[in-house]
């Protein structure tokens, strides 16, 4: 028996004197956004069959949308107490990994999803041996294809086909191969098999307490920006003690805390020394923080209280692709940073509905809706967001954005991979029209050489027409999980690893007597 209102002691006191059973939970109305009504991600309504401890919990307690946890694998807690409270006392025990057993080979592994992994990894990425020929152009200096490169290799390609014993990742096309080539191979083995067991752990089963995000929180407690245990802390999150869990939280909180260091007033980039803030930099941002943090303004409810509103702060994510499918919750985060901003986000990118056609089949293109947006207006009431699958290039074309205002408008682009050979035809159209709104565009990269090569391309591209305002550097809100490359194992990636920030160069006229 839990509440949110009555000790313990005092429960069990109500329990000997009315005989209360223990299976029942008194009622606790949602801690925020409880008078708000929410739609669920999708329009359809999917019918299901409830267990019977699911039926319980239903006939004798009231959950909030925003009580919600996430589960990740089999037998997961799908529904959790409200931030606060204590832990469920009734938990399916289905783990089936414990934590002490995750490391796993990944053609062995019990997950079917890693397997059917391993078996697209053995058939599609290639042996970094030097003996083999090259199989594509170099991207940067740690490339294994560029040892290929040099040394003139002869043996035709192969794909990989043996599992190292310490990563249990399939690595080279053979155990002699990876016995030569065990000095290169150690350099990255370690990281390896934390990925692996990071990948095992989210099929495990067990329950995912870090997934539980707080509320809103009062003005009056600042948020500290400085890194993510500042962050954490002060946003009163679950305590998270394991590196393993911390990790797997980090991923995903990334995206929206990458976008807020960015663009908080508190934000740990500045313009001293060190700070990689550049004084138009800091003109671009105090324009948008103007907003984003609106004065009071004595707003409130009745006829006296109407004030005029600012409107939204519009961040559009272009080339979207898994930050657009990411759970709700976690964008909502984004907001309680901000509380008193009204926040549109848009997603923008051929592939941000991706694998997403049973949660929200695409609407036709009409003439009120020309791009077929999905609009998801009730996630908070101060929180929107619209989903495109389209180009942006095309869309401004259209004049569908028009105008755009640096006091309210912001790009982002996570991993967008401006000078990567596979994709730079994508940014051609597109970056002279980012270019001409003079709004702040954000940029994350993998690794240091992938946004130098980013900023290179910009450079040459506009020659001269850009002005930087974040200089590259590490995120301090980067993932703290490496991530595997299943076309070449040994490309390892930390997303949002560096930021950096720039936008259409200013002039200004000076009147002369």
């Amino acid at each position: 028996m839990q509440s949110g209102y009555t000790c313990q002691r005092c429960l069990s006191s109500l329990r000997r004197a009315v005989g209360i059973s223990s299976t029942i939970r008194l009622v606790r109305p949602s801690p925020a956004h409880g008078d708000i009504p929410r739609r669920y991600y999708s329009a359809t309504t999917k019918k299901t069959t409830a267990n019977p401890t699911q039926q319980r919990r239903t006939l004798a307690s009231v959950e909030s949308p925003n009580d919600r946890a996430f589960a990740i694998g089999p037998g997961a807690l799908k529904h959790a107490t409200p931030f606060g409270a204590d832990e469920p006392t009734e938990r399916p025990e289905r783990v089936f990994l414990k934590p002490t057993n995750l490391f796993h080979s990944f053609s062995d592994s019990p997950a079917p999803g890693i397997r059917r992994r391993a078996a697209f990894m053995k058939s599609h990425a290639y042996c970094p041996h030097p003996d083999h020929r090259q199989t594509r152009a170099v991207i940067s200096p740690q490339d294994p294809e560029a040892r290929k490169a040099a040394k003139n290799s002869t043996h035709p390609p192969a794909f990989v086909n043996f599992e190292c014993p310490d990563c249990g990742i399939p690595v080279y096309c053979s155990e002699e191969h990876w016995m030569d080539d065990y000095e290169s191979h150690s350099e990255i083995c370690d990281t390896l098999r934390q990925a692996n067991e990071d990948d095992h752990d989210l099929h495990s089963g067990r329950y995912f307490a870090e997934f539980r995000y707080p509320g809103p929180q009062i003005e009056e407690i600042l948020p500290n920006m400085t890194n993510w245990d500042t962050y954490l802390y002060t946003r009163e999150y679950n305590a998270i003690n394991e590196d393993r869990s911390m990790r797997q939280a980090t991923r995903l909180l990334t995206y929206p805390v990458t976008i807020a260091s960015v663009v908080h007033e508190l934000s740990p980039y500045n313009i001293r020394a060190g700070g990689r803030l550049t004084v138009e930099g800091l003109k671009s941002l105090s324009a948008l923080r103007y907003t984003i943090h609106p004065p009071l303004s004595g707003a409130g409810p009745g006829v006296k209280g109407l004030r005029l509103s600012a409107p939204p702060v519009r961040i559009f994510i272009l080339g979207a692709r898994a930050e657009s499918s990411l759970p709700r919750d976690v964008w909502i985060q984004l907001q309680y940073l901000f509380p008193r901003a009204l926040i549109h986000l848009i997603f923008i990118g051929p592939e941000s509905m991706t694998n997403r056609d049973a949660e929200f089949p695409l609407p036709e293109r009409t003439a009120r809706n020309p791009f077929g947006g999905i609009v998801e207006d009730r996630l908070s009431k101060y929180t929107k967001i619209t989903t495109f699958v389209e180009y942006y290039h095309t869309m401004h074309k259209a004049n569908y954005f028009q105008p755009y205002d640096p006091y309210f408008d912001c790009f982002v682009l996570f991993h967008p991979g401006l000078g990567h050979p596979a994709s730079v035809h994508e940014w051609e159209e597109t970056l002279p029209q980012l270019l001409e709104t003079k709004v702040p565009i954000i940029c994350t990269g993998y690794t240091e050489w992938d946004m130098q090569r980013d900023k290179r391309w910009v450079e040459e591209k506009m020659a001269g027409e850009v002005d930087m305002l974040l200089e590259p550097g590490e995120n301090r809100f980067r993932s703290l999980r490496w991530d595997l490359n299943d076309l070449d194992p040994t490309d390892l990636t930390s997303g949002n690893w560096g930021v950096w920030a720039f936008r259409g160069k200013r002039y200004e006229t000076t009147m002369k007597d």
